[in-house]
């Protein structure tokens, strides 16, 4: 009920126009002026109550309907409706008021058709406007925040409790000291404070400043982009990013605008405006789509156009042959163009809709026109096909060892301590630590018990002791672990004695901590100095094997003994290699990888997810100049013809479509000189809307062919709808024009004809993989 009453507020004509018929139908041809001698004759016309009150109605849609078209015309849309004002005019004119009843009737409806379909194919993009947070709790505690700063700059008193200093600190009043028995008497009076609930105001977000300490109470939308206070926090990113599970974040970590926060309060510290928050850049994206008319929706309107003449001359072919004006009537009441002037901006949207269901944002409809011809896509390599930091592959034990400690425990013992350090590769070991961790506790549960160090301290525990974390820029990082000392780093450093000099190893001897993360660069760092009674000096290709092209490695030292080499990689996506292989099904011709690395490890990588064409040893400019190049070659290989029918409907029919995948930020550039930048983030990089055409929210690479199977589909289903709702039309002008079909039946046809394209066109929003 809410539903219809609401259409009704949209669509005021629809409840009027059928409320008519009773009238039409009991008054229609009472006509209580001729009993007082009155005549309202006009020649051959004279209506009854009834059918004036449908004559009334007839006047106000068409005065409604010009006005609209009017309007369209000075927004640059071509007004088409000339259809519905000449047929509803020929219904009067014929004096067939029960037709000229039901086309006001569909018109109407159509309208109301027409906003419920815009509705249902927005309803992805709105639901993310809706969940737009709107207001901020600002904390009001005294000297905390940007408000309280502002006011002790001012020299204004902060609050009931005292005034501020110049650099934002409450004055404190001196006080006589009680005595004793005064200071008992007021502790046993006094009731705890409790600074919880009820300090703070509730503000427009866009009120928000800078530094403002917010207060997000259980399931709110954080308001504004900042850093987090509290010590833990769990917040649902799925508005930002799509991600299904909650994420657990610590004090210090960034809080996004858009995320839910869960089931308890969380305070946070303001770093970002209202305007430039993460979820505002969202909103920016989904309104240059909505308010965006593609190309092809152009054409239709235009199209619309020969349509019109091609409905005037059967319906004026009809009059002449049978020389009759009611066959012109039954003619042109069947005559829609709502297939092309609804249907196809209808599928448009939803398709819009559909991408934004799946986490993928654009800026225009244009956008989802053009990914359907992709045919060219350019791959940056790390972040991209690759994940974003170098992973484990193995664990390798010098080939003299005699260490105790399995792969688990050594990758268990390094990703403690990695867990410290900032290297670049300490996140991969710390990740691989964790999992080793896991597969321990897995093991103890299942009644093993044999480990090396089930005698020392810290065994058992749910989380190793961990003492003396140090690291040492560019070398390493070490600690105790349960005990043990271990170290991560490079070779020399692993191998080095506390006082920073080489071991000494003899034959058989290993020794070593690594630290959490070197560089391939770092494998050919060796120990110095010589053993007694052994000349030999310990170099790494004597206890490994070489590494691969495209390894790095991190060595390890526990107790003083070298354990074990850990090899990381840039490691391809887990689901790279189908991706790209559903883009070649999708009928992508080439698939080309960008990259600033070596060619050998690209070519590796490249092997792995399945590319031919690898560009490697790019600098930034590189990468512009190759995707540049490829664009401009192929615009330029479209033919003549082609040329002239993109200039007659604004669209190429064979024109290749070029396309930059990267994560947004480093690839900045280079997304901006492809027909489409599209652009890789988790939902926490802001960059990529600034420069990217189309905007992957979830980090996942299957979104890519999924994008342009959704644009695909979508302008499948667009022309499925306009070529089925104007074969329909046509069919139904011919059996009209041959006096098959009654003008009142037309009318209820012309709109069923309407709503089966239009539902045809939200098939764009259905999941059909």
């Amino acid at each position: 009920m809410r539903r219809i009453i609401s259409i009704c507020k949209e669509v005021p004509l629809l409840p009027i126009a059928i409320i008519a018929a009773i009238p039409l139908a009991l008054l229609g041809l009472w006509r209580p002026w001729e009993a007082a001698g009155v005549s309202l004759t006009f020649g051959p016309f004279n209506p009854g109550v009834g059918q004036w009150i449908v004559i009334a109605l007839v006047v106000y849609t068409i005065v409604v309907t010009v006005i609209g078209m009017i309007d369209d015309l000075r927004h640059g849309h071509v007004g088409v409706d000339l259809l519905a004002v000449i047929a509803i005019a020929s219904t009067v004119a014929v004096q067939e008021y029960w037709a000229a009843w039901a086309v006001v009737l569909m018109i109407s409806s159509g309208e109301a058709i027409e906003e419920f379909a815009q509705s249902k194919a927005e309803g992805n993009l709105t639901a993310l406007v809706d969940a737009a947070p709107r207001t901020a709790h600002v904390v009001t505690l005294p000297g905390v925040g940007a408000r309280a700063a502002a006011a002790g700059a001012d020299g204004t008193a902060g609050d009931a409790e005292g005034d501020m200093t110049a650099d934002g600190f409450r004055k404190v009043a001196s006080v006589d000291v009680p005595n004793a028995a005064e200071t008992n008497k007021s502790t046993t009076q006094t009731k705890p404070y409790d600074a919880a609930g009820e300090h703070f105001e509730t503000v427009p977000v866009d009120q928000v400043k800078l530094g403002d300490v917010i207060l997000v109470l259980p399931g709110e939308t954080v308001p504004v982009d900042g850093e987090l206070l509290s010590g833990v926090a769990t917040l649902d990113l799925s508005n930002i990013n799509g991600e299904p599970v909650p994420r657990e974040v610590y004090a210090g970590a960034r809080v996004l605008s858009g995320a839910v926060n869960g089931s308890t309060a969380l305070t946070m510290r303001a770093t970002q405006l209202a305007q430039d928050s993460q979820y505002q850049k969202i909103l920016e994206l989904v309104s240059s789509a909505q308010q965006s008319r593609p190309t092809v929706v152009k054409t239709a309107d235009v199209l619309a156009v020969p349509f019109t003449i091609l409905s005037l001359a059967i319906a004026g072919i009809a009059w002449a042959v049978a020389g009759t004006p009611l066959r012109f009537a039954q003619v042109l009441v069947l005559a829609t163009p709502c297939p092309l002037l609804i249907a196809a901006p209808v599928a448009y949207v939803a398709g819009t809709g559909r991408l934004a269901k799946a986490g993928i944002l654009i800026k225009a409809q244009d956008v989802l026109e053009n990914l359907g011809r992709v045919s060219h896509i350019f791959f940056d390599k790390t972040g991209t096909l690759t994940v974003k930091q170098p992973q484990v592959v193995r664990v390798e034990k010098p080939f003299e060892n005699s260490s105790p400690y399995d792969e688990n425990h050594i990758l268990m013992m390094a990703g403690v301590v990695e867990g410290y350090s900032v290297h670049i590769l300490s996140k991969g070991i710390a990740a691989a630590g964790q999992k080793a961790m896991q597969e321990l506790y897995a093991r103890y549960e299942n009644g093993q018990r044999l480990c090396a160090e089930r005698d020392l301290p810290g065994h058992g525990r749910d989380y190793p002791v961990v003492k003396n974390i140090e690291e040492q820029s560019g070398k390493g990082v070490s600690g105790e672990v349960n005990g043990h000392a271990v170290r991560v780093g490079r070779f020399a450093y692993v191998t080095a004695d506390e006082a920073g000099f080489t071991h000494v190893l003899g034959a058989g001897a290993a020794a070593g901590i690594a630290a959490g993360a070197v560089a391939d660069s770092a494998v050919g760092d060796s120990a110095t100095g010589t053993a007694a009674g052994d000349s030999k000096k310990p170099e790494v290709n004597s206890l490994f094997a070489p590494l691969e092209p495209d390894e790095m490695a991190a060595y390890v030292a526990i107790d003083g003994k070298l354990a074990a080499r850990i090899v990381l990689r840039d490691v391809p996506r887990e689901n790279a290699k189908s991706s790209l292989e559903k883009l070649h099904r999708l009928g992508v011709k080439k698939l080309s990888m960008l990259t600033g690395d070596k060619e050998a490890s690209a070519r590796i990588i490249a092997g792995e997810v399945g590319i031919d064409d690898v560009q490697s040893e790019l600098f930034p400019e590189g990468k512009v100049a190759a995707v540049k190049n490829a664009t401009e070659d192929a615009h330029q290989n479209q033919p003549a013809w082609d040329k002239v029918v993109q200039r007659v409907v604004g669209e190429s029919m064979t024109r290749q479509v070029t396309m930059m995948v990267g994560d947004g930020v480093n690839d900045a550039p280079v997304l901006a000189v492809a027909d489409i930048g599209m652009a890789m983030t988790d939902g926490t990089s802001t960059a990529a809307s600034e420069s990217a055409q189309v905007v992957i929210m979830n980090d996942d690479i299957a979104s890519v062919p999924r994008a342009i199977a959704i644009a695909r589909r979508t302008k499948k289903v667009m022309l499925q709808a306009v070529l089925v709702g104007l074969g329909l039309a046509i069919i139904g002008m011919v059996a009209a024009a041959f006096n098959l079909i009654p003008v009142v039946v037309g009318a209820f046809m012309q709109e069923a004809i309407d709503v089966v394209s239009i539902l045809w066109a939200l098939t764009a929003l259905l999941d059909r993989e």
